[in-house]
Order: C-alpha cells, then sequence, then structure tokens
C-alpha cells in the first residue's frame, strides 16, 4: 500500500509536471535571481518557478481522501502544507509582481511565527515517543519555533537543482516509514509528498526545467515539522534535517559575524551550499556529498527514535 502511494503520486506528477511548466511559462512566472549570486545562478533567471504548487496540491488531495476514508492523523500535515503553501505563493507572487524579494522579512517572519500556532496545536500529542518527560508549557515556543525554522530551513536550501527536493524526499521518508508511530493520515500525505517530490526532481534536476518556488518549500518546511511533532519527534527534528540546520545555521553565523565585525565573513557565501559551489564543486557533486549526509542524519534520527 505505501508503495502504490508512492507510485500513484508519482504517476501523476510525471503526467500533469509537463503542461503545468508549460502553464508556468505562458504565464511568465520566471526565477528572480539576485545580483549578489554567482554567474552559474544568474543563467538560470527566467527558469518557471512554482512548481511545487503541483505537489503540494497531490499532497492535500492524499491527505483529504484519507480523512474522507476515516484514516487518523492527516490534520497538522495539512495544515500545515496548507498555510505554508499560501504564504509561499505569496511571496512567489510578490516577486514576481513587484520584482522584489519578497514579503519583506520583518513581517514574513512574524506571520510565519501566527501561522504555526494553529500547525503546534493539531499536531500536540499528550504521549511523546521520544521525549522521555512531558515538556508542559514548552512544547508551544518548541513547537512554534521548530516549524517556522523547519520551513525557513527548506527554504534556505532551495538554491541548488535538486537540492532541497531530495533532501525533503529522504525527510519524509524517515518519518513516515522509519519513525514509529505514524498514523494512516500521515503516511499518505508523507508519501504523496515523497511521489510527487520525486516527479519533480525529474525536472528540477540540473539543469533544472523547474524550480519549486517558496510555495512548494514552505509547505514542506511546515507539514515536515508538523509530523515530526505529532510523533513526538520534536527533539530530534534537528537531526533528521541536519544538512537543513546546517544551511540556516550558516547564514546566522554570516550574518552575525557580518554585523559584529562590521563586514568581514566566515564564508565566502551562504548559504554553505554556495561557499562549496565558489569553491569549484558542481551543483551535481554538492547535492550528492548533502543527500548523503542527509540520509545518514535521517537513519541516526529514526535509530534513536527506537531506542
Amino acid at each position: 500500500m505505501d508503495l502504490l502511494t508512492v507510485g500513484v503520486s508519482f504517476v501523476v506528477g510525471m503526467v500533469a509536471y509537463r503542461p503545468f511548466i508549460a502553464l508556468l511559462r505562458r504565464s511568465r512566472a520566471g526565477q528572480v535571481i539576485q545580483a549578489e549570486l554567482p554567474a552559474e545562478h544568474q543563467a538560470k533567471a527566467g527558469t518557471p518557478t512554482g512548481g511545487g504548487i503541483l505537489f503540494v496540491a497531490l499532497a492535500l488531495l492524499a491527505g483529504l481522501l484519507a480523512t474522507a476514508a476515516g484514516h487518523p492523523g492527516a490534520g497538522p500535515a495539512l495544515a500545515g502544507l496548507l498555510l505554508g503553501g499560501l504564504l509561499g505563493l505569496a511571496d512567489d507572487l510578490r516577486k514576481l509582481r513587484v520584482g522584489s524579494l519578497g514579503i519583506p522579512a520583518r513581517l514574513k517572519f512574524p506571520i510565519q511565527l501566527a501561522l504555526a500556532v494553529p500547525v503546534a496545536a493539531l499536531a500536540h500529542q499528550p504521549h511523546q515517543f521520544a521525549v522521555p518527560f512531558d515538556l508542559g508549557w514548552l512544547y508551544w515556543p518548541l513547537a512554534v519555533l521548530a516549524i517556522t525554522g523547519c520551513a525557513n530551513a527548506v527554504n534556505l536550501s532551495d538554491g541548488i537543482d535538486g537540492l532541497a527536493g531530495g533532501l525533503c524526499v529522504i525527510a519524509f521518508l524517515a518519518v513516515t516509514l522509519l519513525v514509529p508511530g505514524a498514523l494512516a493520515g500521515e503516511k499518505a500525505i508523507g508519501l504523496a509528498i515523497a511521489g510527487g517530490l520525486l516527479a519533480f526532481l525529474s525536472y528540477n534536476r540540473h539543469p533544472a526545467r523547474v524550480f519549486m518556488g517558496d510555495a512548494g518549500s514552505l509547505g514542506l518546511g511546515y507539514a515536515l515539522a508538523a509530523m515530526a511533532i505529532q510523533q513526538g519527534f520534536l527533539l530530534l527534528l534537528p537531526l533528521l534535517g541536519l544538512v537543513f540546520v546546517i544551511e540556516a545555521l550558516s547564514v546566522m553565523m554570516q550574518v552575525a559575524y557580518f554585523k559584529a565585525t562590521g563586514g568581514r565573513r566566515i564564508f565566502k557565501m551562504t548559504p554553505i551550499h554556495l561557499t562549496f559551489q565558489l569553491e569549484g564543486w558542481s551543483e551535481n557533486r554538492i547535492v550528492a556529498v548533502f543527500l548523503t549526509v542527509g540520509a545518514v542524519a535521517a537513519l541516526a534520527s529514526a535509530g534513536a527514535a527506537r531506542l
């Protein structure tokens, strides 16, 4: 049944992505590239973005069908996909229409925190598989920050062809199939996401013919954190998404050091995958190494959850 869910989502995605990409092109939904990014990225300007809308829609449909069939557990991931996806879509549309970097961070971050609250409420469970004690009131700030942080970390990783999508396939398969406690509704959404992402990666691998956009990355981040939290996996979420954490930390360290030293940098460019690219690594090499690290971390987190 698990393989069937992945397979159906993959086949539907493969059939739908070609006309969907054509639709994005006709809509002139071309990626806006920041001027400071390396020359390899400048060549990607105009590549259709918004491909995440399709795999998010497939996963939402799978979750709704599972819920209608009486399978429990789909609520948190459904809410995460929907709320994160809508915020990401608004961000994508602002980039395309205004030609800016999207919703300003000073506005976007509070919105992310606010949207994380209902997702955290739906994901809350009295039992915690990977937490040997009751978190009490600490659950709420930890859960809200985990959901928001996961969404932003996935978004930051979406800068190399195939990187964020590949890492999310690994993470969703791990939290769906390897971590104890996944409910039937969760599995339906997680496996539909994996199948849809595999179809997306057929068009997003280097050289990418479509990007997922914030609609995809924020939706994935919210849903991944929601599923992990619902399974009592909150404290192991950083290990599950270790590469995402490294990407986000590299940006935070760079910004803090830049401000503290009046303009000096730790890395050549962040997120950290850009430093490897400036060092001469090809995109395929970066993706291969980062996905390997992501797979090992996901296996380690699943093993720790079973201890």
